[in-house]
């Protein structure tokens, strides 16, 4: 199976890649185009800013066909963010687009920010990604924005409001807590999503 991890040039695409191959899969790091088209899987990872990592996505032509890909594809983190239609943290540039929702900061009272450790994922369906996860299980969070409750959400989490913790759009699916950082829940859910 051709696995990519799309080089976003953030702190975590060693770490995802690492948690992949400890899985028995081998993927590659890389913004080529071709080699996203012919891909199996992608996964779009993200730490720090969105709007630095849509400026790289426009400049290297690469929004068009994240798009219309087909196949499995899994935004982390930042990364989910990027599937969203727009960011309070973008300056006015535009995400992908998958997502019909914003992404806002999250309002959180005197809670501090960003929202960093462990929060629980709560889900009332069962869905191919939770497979051998139970609602309320406990995931590493790492955040100041997030996508709120909406159509897509299919598991959220709360920090002084509710959010999106995992949405799904068609064959787009995100996470807004690491899994690689996740320990034995966050590496069944990356299992689940390879073997999908």
């Amino acid at each position: 199976m051709n696995i990519v991890i799309l080089d976003t040039n953030c702190s975590n695409l060693l770490s995802v890649k690492l948690s992949i191959e400890k899985l028995g899969y081998y993927p590659i790091i890389t913004d080529d185009a071709n080699t996203i088209l012919s891909a199996d899987k992608l996964l779009i990872p993200g730490v720090g800013s969105s709007v630095s990592i849509m400026k790289q996505l426009y400049k290297k032509k690469l929004i068009t066909i994240i798009k219309n890909l087909t196949y499995p594809v899994l935004g982390i983190c930042l990364g989910m963010q990027l599937l969203s239609s727009f960011s309070e943290e973008s300056q006015g540039i535009k995400m992908i687009g998958i997502i019909d929702s914003s992404v806002l900061l999250l309002n959180v009272g005197k809670l501090p920010l960003p929202h960093t450790g462990w929060n629980q994922i709560v889900f009332s369906k069962e869905h191919p990604l939770f497979i051998g996860i139970k609602s309320g299980e406990w995931f590493y969070f790492n955040h100041s924005y997030a996508i709120p409750v909406n159509q897509y959400t299919i598991s959220e989490s709360y920090y002084g409001i509710h959010f999106s913790s995992v949405i799904q759009k068609n064959n787009f699916f995100g996470v807004q807590f690491h899994p690689e950082k996740s320990g034995l829940f966050g590496s069944k859910l990356l299992l689940n999503f390879l073997e999908m």
